[in-house]
């Protein structure tokens, strides 16, 4: 089954960072690695759901003109408002995904550390519901954990595959290590250019 929200609300109740988000160089390394990854300069309107306490957010912003983030959890949803408070474009809001999925279409869809907490049917629900929000020539960035995680209805590696398998994605690029994978899609009827194609250089 998902992940009931009771489960971070008792771990955000016991600490204000309870993943470490802001203070382990794992965490701002496969961030850094994230935003590295993403092939266009710059979006003009990105969601982020699952944002926790907005660390990613916050580097997302800079790449984004518009930037909604989300998290099912108040205290999350607190910390995140207070780290992206001033920059420009920056929306957080309490939501519950895939039940309120934001109306609206965005070119920019980040999926980190996130798909795994969902069961089959509301996982297929966050894909067909990603596909539909996507725009045309937009990208979908899925980042997750690689080790074993006895809480998570499914493995990070698990996602990947189902993401990989997906004929209405086209994966763009890749990384992967032991910990974690990251990986940037297109819908499959979009635009599947590299980077140096699409800016003319090759």
């Amino acid at each position: 089954m998902t992940l009931d929200p009771g489960h971070f609300r008792e771990r955000y109740r016991a600490s204000s960072d309870p993943y470490g988000l802001a203070d382990r160089w794992y965490e701002a390394r496969k961030y850094a690695v994230t935003v590295a990854l993403l092939p266009r300069e710059r979006y003009r309107n990105a969601f982020e759901p699952g944002c926790s306490i907005g660390v990613l957010t916050a580097a997302l912003a800079s790449r984004c003109d518009s930037l909604l983030a989300c998290d099912a959890i108040p205290d999350a949803v607190a910390s995140a408002r207070s780290r992206t408070a001033g920059l420009p474009g920056v929306r957080v809001e309490q939501r519950v995904v895939p039940s309120e999925w934001p109306m609206g279409s965005f070119d920019l869809i980040v999926f980190s550390e996130i798909l795994y907490y969902f069961d089959d049917a509301d996982l297929n629900q966050m894909l067909r519901l990603g596909l539909l929000a996507l725009r045309p020539g937009g990208h979908l960035i899925a980042v997750h954990w690689r080790h074993p995680a006895p809480d998570h209805p499914r493995a990070g590696d698990d996602v990947h595959q189902i993401l990989a398998a997906d004929e209405r994605l086209a994966r763009l690029g890749r990384y992967r290590d032991p910990d974690f994978t990251a990986e940037v899609y297109t819908r499959s009827d979009g635009d599947r250019r590299s980077v140096a194609q699409a800016g003319g250089i090759v």
